[in-house]
């Protein structure tokens, strides 16, 4: 017996509940609210049709409907409201049951599973789910792949809200997100209309709870857990302890139409890593020896990297329902996470340029050099500009996204009318301070000379390589080191969107093919603003002398001794050193602000103002085709898309207006330019399930999907150059993008077992994309046509000739493919192992798009970035009276990513990694209980190389395993 997707959406959303703890509240057998296959029954959801919400007693005010059917149907829905396991088995059945019955290909966690694993952030939780995984940005889980694609191709919602990032780019950090405060999180793989565009790799949608929902009239959760972190022991200055605290609060008021939630959840730990870097070749061929050529990388580095990291979340939601018709929700989201990063080391600097002389060069198998020994150029030959810096790098950030509206719901017999009204708001500011010393003769005098230097090093692979260098002393003896240079280059980002939707449904329960018909609009304006600054004292190395701006000596009191322990121990000690002190000590204060001199603060910063609108049409499928029931949607998506970018264009010759830099200097050699396009896009989709009994079904979608162009790629702003009477033009962004469009196809079977006591499914998908962002050099680009204007030629009296231009554009597009399996079984032993339960998933993806680079020598072909040809994850848990435990495993092959951060981002390949995590919990009474987690149990590192070549190390860093031991209290 199939039933149609209303009163499932009432069977599945009445079982659910608040969570704000580590762990869920009990299940409301008695929780009649509305909800659909792809909803929990929050306060806001958009992501499924706001008729979807339809209540038990609307449905038996409905006289048309089938009486028997509906009989059945409230059979079913009180069946599904009363499973009574708990723990990990509880959330395996509820997101079983939501993947079952919904009209897309989705994957569901709910409550009961995020509360109660270890999760940091919600992006922990999503990457059990299959063709999910998780890229590791200073040891957590932050920036989500599906199915191959990256962050970028990843819609993002919370409560049908189109969620700001603070990446500076599309991609969301979901460790920005604490678990805590979600109560349900889907993955649609396939669309439909009603959808919100952007999902060519898929939609994530995150949902917190509705109150009224709670089981009880007044409840109260509070969670604390310390944490230990044993790798901050080898760290310089990192405390090894931290903690995590949320308290949540629930009531019901006035005869159950007024409910309020509450939610605070902090997180404090420890920053810490430890890295060796093998940083990246220029792509040029040397001649490294009298007898050897090869390519030469940038060289080498060591770091500690220390800090703390602080992150607080809070939600509130009020829900009003005065009649069984009419619901209002005012809800709030804000989580803002301070990172105070630390970085000390060595970096060994140019290699390459005729800065160093190399004897005993080890080459890769790409003829790039991967060991040998460099030292300074004697006297009078070739650059001198080779050294063993010190450095201290402080990367902290502080970022925040807050998110919040209003949401109403009427639903009266066939008619159910939702409308929506936002505000979503996203900020990051990164401080990113380099600081660099060096050792100098004739420190205090007019001329210091920087030392002659020496360092023999050797690449491992993926493993850490050794370094080695001549005289080791003179790095930690201060009469020889000074100060050479302190950079300060903020990245500063808002992202900020408004927006408003609305839909209309209506019933058709009489309909032989259609249970519904729904349409809805949609409109957002989304404003992003970058702003680059910068203040540098000295200058690197001391090879370009800045006048007034010697090596500045260094205090005592300023530098602290470091040596190197564990896995890094047999490496240099170095001098720990505090750059902003350094610069006070000498009555100095970095202020950076934008500056002509450094034009690129200039020209990186700028606006983008994207405007969204669209409008959708979708029917719902029921029907009878050779004696089963097909059930589905088939609907279309127009969206109009209109994206403009303000910035500075360099035109020189004082053929721009003037314009006052943060030092109150004066330039007329740049204008500021708007330029921009729109476009609109038709989006067919259609999702059919035939089901061929109660516990078999098979699945098909096809759809056309868009995901709008890397917001920071359409900043407007642009250098210039002129040469040869031609006018070139330098930026590697274009607000003249097109969106990544493609057409999907998705084709599954899935089996459930009964009492959704476990499933087992497979599918295949077939994604073709049209196009991706690349970068590309235009000759004789026509500046005119594109709306860039060319100023004029002071010999000849008009525009200079066209001449290149550097930008980013649509490169051809190619294929993914890809294979999902699945399977989760409880249930399947008796008497005390009945809480056994496993889990397990492997998904295996491909493509034909390749990518050129040269940051391992010479130029190889990589693959797409976030594809992983094979995604696994396992879990077996236990629940057993008072007591729960699980074990899990995440596992993905190799991957391509740009989030590894140079001066800019760099395209490198992350090595396989398989990371364990454990929990285990005891409730000593009803109300309180302990948990132990430990996080990453074998300290697995991540591991990056260059051009697909493993032999080039990129960077290896370790952070170390987390345990935490806390209590949970619930009244």
């Amino acid at each position: 017996m199939i039933l149609k997707r209303n009163v499932l959406a009432l069977a599945l959303a009445s079982g659910l509940c608040f969570t704000a703890g580590i762990q869920a509240a009990p299940v409301d057998t008695g929780a009649t609210a509305g909800g659909s296959a792809a909803n929990t029954g929050t306060a806001n959801d958009q992501t499924t049709p706001a008729s979807a919400q339809q209540t038990d007693q609307s449905k038996k005010d409905n006289k048309s409907a089938d009486q028997s059917k509906q009989t059945e149907d409230q059979q079913l829905a009180k069946s599904l409201s009363t499973i009574t396991v708990t723990g990990f088995n509880q959330g395996m059945e509820r997101s079983i049951d939501y993947q079952r019955y919904a009209d897309t290909i989705q994957n569901v966690i709910t409550s009961a599973d995020i509360g109660g694993l270890p999760d940091q952030s919600i992006a922990d939780a999503l990457t059990r789910l299959p063709g999910v995984s998780a890229e590791r940005i200073a040891g957590q889980a932050s920036q989500i792949n599906i199915r191959g694609l990256s962050g970028n191709f990843i819609q993002t919602t919370l409560d049908g809200r189109e969620q700001p990032s603070t990446s500076g780019s599309n991609y969301i950090n979901f460790d920005q997100y604490p678990s805590e405060l979600i109560n349900m999180a889907t993955v649609y793989k396939s669309s439909q209309a009603s959808l919100v565009t952007g999902g060519v790799g898929g939609t994530i949608a995150l949902q917190t709870a509705n109150p009224l929902n709670a089981p009880q009239d007044q409840t109260l959760n509070v969670d604390a857990r310390g944490s230990y972190n044993g790798q901050a022991h080898d760290v310089a200055g990192a405390n090894a302890l931290g903690y995590r605290l949320s308290v949540a609060y629930q009531g019901k008021f006035l005869d159950n139409t007024l409910g309020v939630g509450i939610g605070v959840a902090q997180m404090y730990q420890p920053h810490v890593a430890e890295q060796f870097v093998g940083e990246a070749s220029d792509g040029t061929l040397y001649q490294v020896t009298p007898s050897q050529q090869g390519y030469l990388t940038q060289g080498i580095q060591l770091q500690q990297n220390g800090g703390t990291e602080r992150r607080t979340g809070y939600l509130t939601t009020i829900v009003w329902k005065p009649t069984d018709e009419l619901q209002v929700t005012a809800d709030s989201f804000f989580s803002k996470f301070n990172n105070s990063s630390f970085g000390y080391g060595f970096r060994s600097q140019n290699f390459y340029g005729n800065n160093a002389t190399i004897t005993n060069p080890v080459f890769s198998s790409l003829g790039t050099m991967i060991g040998g020994t460099v030292s300074s150029n004697p006297p009078g030959v070739g650059g001198d500009q080779f050294s063993n810096e010190t450095t201290a790098d402080n990367y902290s950030a502080t970022t925040y996204v807050f998110s919040g509206g209003l949401n109403a719901k009427w639903d009266h017999d066939r008619w159910h009318v939702e409308a929506d009204a936002s505000m979503s708001r996203a900020s990051s500011n990164e401080i990113n301070v380099d600081t660099t010393a060096d050792p100098y003769s004739g420190l205090g005098t007019a001329n210091p000379q920087l030392m002659s230097q020496q360092v023999t090093y050797a690449l491992a692979g993926r493993q850490i390589g050794t370094a080695s260098f001549a005289n080791p002393g003179i790095y930690t003896n201060l009469n020889d080191l000074a100060l050479s240079r302190y950079g300060v280059y903020p990245y500063i980002y808002h992202d900020k969107m408004k927006a408003f939707r609305t839909s209309v449904k209506y019933d058709l329960p009489n309909s032989s093919w259609l249970s519904g018909l729904e349409a809805g609009v949609y409109i957002n304006n989304h404003d992003y603003q970058a702003d680059r600054e910068v203040y540098v004292y000295g200058s690197e190395w001391n090879t370009s002398p800045v006048a007034g701006q010697p090596p500045l000596t260094i205090p005592s009191s300023d530098a602290s001794l470091r040596c190197w322990k564990g896995n890094f121990s047999g490496f240099p000690c170095f001098m720990q050193l505090n750059g902003s002190a350094i610069l006070a000590s000498h009555g100095i204060t970095a202020t950076p602000v934008k500056d002509w001199n450094n034009s690129w603060s200039e020209i990186q910063s700028g606006s983008v103002d994207e405007k969204t609108r669209d409008l959708f049409f979708m029917a719902d499928i029921d029907a009878q085709v050779f004696g089963h029931e097909l059930t589905g949607n088939a609907g279309v998506r127009v969206s109009h898309q209109s994206q403009y970018s303000t910035g500075l264009q360099q035109v020189g010759n004082g053929a721009g207006v003037p314009i006052a830099d943060g030092y109150g200097v004066i330039s007329t050699d740049y204008a500021p330019l708007t330029v921009g396009k729109t476009y609109t896009d038709w989006l067919p989709s259609m999702n059919l399930i035939y089901h061929l009994t109660d516990d078999d079904q098979m699945r098909f979608s096809v759809a056309k999907v868009l995901s709008r162009p890397p917001i920071d790629k359409m900043l407007a702003g642009a250098g210039s150059w002129v040469s040869n009477g031609q006018y070139n033009v330098w930026g590697g962004t274009s607000p003249l993008l097109d969106p990544l469009r493609a057409t999907q196809y998705d084709l599954g079977y899935e089996h459930y077992f009964d009492d959704s006591s476990g499933a087992v499914t497979a599918g295949v998908f077939y994604k073709h994309i049209q196009s991706f962002i690349q970068s590309v050099t235009y000759d004789n680009y026509d500046f005119a046509a594109a709306g860039i204007p060319v100023p004029i030629d002071p010999t000849t009296g008009k525009p200079y000739l066209n001449g290149q231009f550097q930008t980013a554009y649509n490169a051809q597009g190619g294929n993914v493919r890809g294979l999902e399996l699945a399977a989760s079984k409880n249930k399947f032993l008796p008497g005390i192992w009945a809480g056994l339960g496993v889990q397990a998933n492997f998904a295996l993806t491909s493509s034909t798009v390749s990518n050129p680079t040269n940051l391992g020598g010479p130029t190889t072909y990589v693959g797409l970035p976030g594809l992983s040809k094979r995604v696994a994850s396992a879990a077996v848990f236990y629940d057993y009276g008072p007591f729960s435990a699980r074990v899990s495993g995440n596992y993905r092959s190799s991957f391509l990513s740009d989030s590894q951060i140079a001066v800019s981002n760099q395209l490198v390949t992350f090595a396989a990694e398989t990371v364990y995590d454990f929990q285990a919990s005891y409730n000593i009474t009803q109300q309180l209980s302990v948990v132990y987690q430990m996080l990453n149990m074998t300290n697995e590192p991540t591991r990056t190389y260059f051009g697909g070549n493993p032999q080039q190390t990129g960077t290896i860093q370790y952070f170390g395993r987390t345990s935490y031991l806390g209590l949970n209290l619930k009244l």
